[in-house]
Order: C-alpha cells, then structure tokens, then sequence
C-alpha cells in the first residue's frame, strides 16, 4: 500500500485512491480502472466513484481474495488489511463482497474515454446491478456518452442497459460540461458536480491522437462516433435513432477523388484526420477543499493535432500554489525509446515532463505580484528603479552544477542583445520585465521546503536535503524560491505491458520521469502504482 504525503496532522491523509487497473493494455484483467473516496467518508453508502471502468469487478475481487475479512463478534466481518481496511461486509465471500461494493458502496463511474480498455468492465459489470441498489450513475463528456449509446450499449455490442430509449434502466447517463457547468456550485467549487458523497467533479477535454474520418462538406466538419451521417443502412435498431443527434440528419457518400478534395480545409491543409477526445477529472474533496486530478488517455501538445493541455494546466496552476492540488494520476504509456510517430496518442518520460514544465510555469505565474500588489525584490541592475540589462541578467556567475542544471521553461530564448543594451520599452516593456523575471539561476541549498531565503550566487558548494537528495531552487537576482512543483506528486498509470522476459517497462519509465524531472528542477515526485493497490493522499 502506497501512502502519501506524510503522516502529520497539517498533512493528514484526505483522499484514498484505490488502482483496480494500472495497465494500457494488452491484458485485459488490469486495464484502466481506480476507485476514489473521501477518507472522511468512512465507507459510507455511495462514497466511492469509479474513474474508468476497463477493470472494475475483477479487480475488486482481486483485492478481496488477498485480504480476507476479519471475523468479529455477531457475524460482523471487518477487512483488516489492504487498500478495503476498515470496510465491513457483510458475505462470505470475496465474489458476494465485491458485488456488495458495486452495489452499495460505489455511487457511480466517471469514463474519460469510450475506448474498450476503458469501459468493458462497465459493460460486463452492469448486469450486477438490482432494483433496489438504483440505477448507477455513468457520467462522461457528451461525445463519451453518445458513443456508449451508439457503439456499446446499442443492443448490438452489449445489450442496452441505460434507461434511455426503451433500455433496461441500470444506469443513467450524465452529460458533463467541458469546463464545468459554471452554473453549478459556489467560491473555489464552482463548475463542479457531485460524483459520490464526499466528493465533486469538473470534466475538462483533452486531446487523445487523431483518426481519420469523413468529412461531410455540407456541414464542413468530421463527425465522430455520435455521428451517422454517412450510413446508407439503418445499421442501428430503431431504438438508437433517437439517442443521436440527427437534427441535419444527410446521406452522403463522395467518390475517393472528390473526398480528397473535399477534406481541404481552407488553408490548404489535410482536414481528413480528427481529434479523439479524451477528459482529465478534476476531483475535489467536500470538506477540506484538496483536489486531485485523473487522466485518460492523453497526447502532447506539442504534436497534437488540437493542442488542449495546456488549459489543464491553466486551471491547475493556481490550485498548486495554493496547496490545494495534491496529486495528478496521468498515463505515461510508453518508454521514451518510443518514437512519436508510434506514440499513437500516449505519453512517454520526454514528454509528459515537457507537459508538466508548461504546468510549472504557469505555477510561477501564478505567484508573480498581480496589480495592485508589491513584492519586494533585489535587483542585478545597479541603477535604483532602472530595469536591468539583459547582459546583467545573463552574467550572474553560475556554478558549474548549476549550469548543468538549468531547466528550459524557466530559460526562455531572448533576443541577441549587447551586454550593455537595455531592455525593450514601450508596449515591450512588460513581456520584456516577464522574460527578466523568469531568467533565473539553479543553486543547491538546504533549506526548509517553502521559506524564502538569498543564497550567494558565486557559491559553487552543492548542498543536500536531510534525506540525502538535493534541493533546487530557483533564484532570480539572488532571491531563492521553492522549486514550482515541491509537494505534488504524480502517480503514473496506463503503462503499456510488453509481455516478453524483460518484464514491464514501469521501472524504466519511473527513472525516466525521475532523471528528466531532476534535470528540469519540477521538484515534484513519481510513482507508479501496480493494480491492487491504494494510494493515500
């Protein structure tokens, strides 16, 4: 069992993550699936909500049969280990247990994505549900929900559980806001929904790849999977023509030439490929106000055919600051001896720390003087209140470990300039003062996590932390700064199995991610928790 963030009181425990499924694939027994609840919860009915369902049931069981119940007096039955401590049940079974916790205990299930390695548990799963558990609450994006109803629950793939168009009635399908429903919710929770007692939710789309599609030229966009304006046979049952938005509802079917033609966008660029969307889930605990955050699937933006990223990360920035943002649960699917032609809309090392630089800087943003306030800092420029040339910013000695150390996003490229030139002026001015500000030199030193301190930039002694691991800091004109990241953790997930004697590859990529993140001074931690275990943050 993996614990987070210390054990004292100011940092007690606040969220209990439990990995049903830590695997991209290609075993089907661990994909994707975790559990989440509010620690303050206790266990109560409806207190845990499910974050994919590619391993759900099976997982549980899992868990169960390795920690079987304590038996205490009048048939009361208590787990007394591993990530289901604490919880009574009431069978005797691991199986009967487990569809207890389905039944009772989960509130509902939050899909990112509608690919199998997500959902097929949910599918197999859905059929445990009784009348008098209710049906189970499947929330989603509406192009997640739309697929579900066309591509799984269709009477085709699956039989049609939801209690949309004539089905069954096992669950219930809710449709998220892109951003949260800003109608929703007050203060530092506003835009988020309930996703099980204890806890609510904000959905924010991300990119996941691309694939090709058609392209309907008469409403000049590619249609995805709610889509059926292509059909020539009415493949669904009559009952799915209502679950789908056929309000300019066309038959088209152009000749291989025309397609191509067709499928230029007005720049001249291939329009033939669309984004497949995924979702990040913001988490957020009732009653401490901490948050987490859990990805889908996820591509970079820096080879996304619809960069989204970086908004993410524009929510996440200010709730790190804070300290409100505990943790980030991403995939990191592949090694980074994977090339991004065959990346195929996952992350690898180099990538998710270049995702998580943009994240850092946007930290430093966050915690830069807004208007209105002051902040008071030591100059490099000799001159009171002149700014201070670029040539005095880049030569502040450095020692050598620092150079070494130096990390890209808070080095950003500056024009060529003499070392006696002056900043830009003018409406120059402030990004010129933004690029000085995040200029910055690497020391060591062994300070306390948090505090502010001046450090002597011509110090070449390299300093260690009392755990033996050196501490960055970010120091602007002398001024030190924790490093942006310091505290958050990053749980890492989705990791793809290879199958062969060389085992998986989640050690590699753990000390990919340790050694890049070094490198470019994030300051925060990684782990890579296996299926069956719980994580407490």
């Amino acid at each position: 069992m993996i614990l987070g963030n210390g054990n004292t009181a100011a940092d007690r425990h606040v969220f209990h993550v439990i990995v049903l499924g830590a695997s991209g694939g290609p075993r089907e027994d661990t994909a994707t699936g975790l559990l989440v609840r509010s620690v303050a919860t206790k266990w109560a009915k409806s207190s845990v909500v499910a974050v994919d369902a590619g391993t759900l049931l099976s997982g549980i069981i899992r868990i169960l049969e390795n920690n079987s119940p304590t038996e205490l007096d009048n048939d009361r039955r208590i787990v007394s280990s591993g990530p289901f401590a604490s919880l009574e049940l009431p069978h005797l079974t691991a199986e009967a247990n487990a569809a207890h916790i389905f039944r009772d205990i989960l509130s509902g299930v939050l899909i990112t994505h509608p690919h199998l390695d997500h959902v097929s548990g949910l599918a197999m799963n859905t059929p445990t549900v009784e009348a008098e558990s209710g049906p189970k609450t499947v929330a989603a994006l509406p192009s997640t929900i739309a697929a579900l109803k066309n591509h799984l629950f269709n009477d085709i793939t699956w039989p049609n559980l939801s209690d949309e168009d004539g089905g069954a009635g096992l669950i219930t399908y809710q449709r998220l806001v892109d951003g949260g429903n800003q109608r929703l919710g007050r203060g530092p929770a506003k835009g988020y929904v309930k996703a099980s007692d204890g806890l609510t939710t904000k959905c924010l789309g991300v990119s996941h790849g691309r694939c090709r599609q058609r392209y309907n030229p008469e409403t000049e966009k590619h249609h995805r999977a709610e889509s059926t304006v292509f059909m020539s046979e009415p493949v669904l049952l009559p009952s799915r023509r209502v679950s789908i938005d056929a309000s300019s509802f066309r038959s088209y079917s152009p000749s291989t030439q025309a397609q191509q033609q067709l499928s230029l966008s007005a720049n001249g660029k291939d329009s033939t490929y669309a984004t497949v969307e995924s979702s990040a889930f913001f988490i957020r605990d009732d009653l401490t106000g901490s948050e987490i955050i859990i990805f889908g699937d996820i591509e970079p933006d820096s080879i996304s055919l619809e960069p989204r990223n970086e908004r993410v990360w524009e929510t996440a920035a200010p709730k790190i600051s804070e300290g409100s943002l505990r943790a980030i649960f991403i995939e990191c699917s592949y090694s980074d001896s994977v090339e991004d032609n065959a990346l195929y809309g996952h992350l690898c090392p180099r990538h998710l720390i270049a995702e998580l630089e943009v994240l850092a800087g946007k930290v430093l943003d966050s915690q830069k003087p807004h208007k209105g306030e002051t902040r008071k800092r030591k100059r490099a420029s000799s001159v009171s209140g002149n700014l201070p040339t670029q040539g005095e910013l880049l030569n502040v000695p450095l020692s050598p470990r620092s150079k070494e150390s130096r990390p890209p996003f808070l080095s950003p490229a500056m024009p060529s300039m003499k070392s006696d030139d002056a900043l830009p002026t003018g409406h120059n001015t402030r990004q010129a003062t933004e690029q000085m500000e995040t200029t910055v030199n690497y020391h060591f030193c062994e300070s306390e996590v948090g505090k502010w301190e001046s450090v002597d930039p011509m110090d070449t002694h390299a300093k260690d932390a009392a755990d033996g691991k050196p501490r960055f800091r970010a120091s602007v004109c002398g001024t030190t700064r924790p490093l942006p990241l310091q505290g958050l953790t990053v749980y890492i997930i989705h990791v793809k199995d290879t199958l062969t004697d060389d085992g998986s590859p989640r050690k590699q990529i753990i000390s990919e991610l340790r050694q890049l993140g070094e490198e470019a001074g994030l300051g925060c931690a990684f782990h890579a928790p296996l299926s069956g275990e719980g994580v407490f943050i």
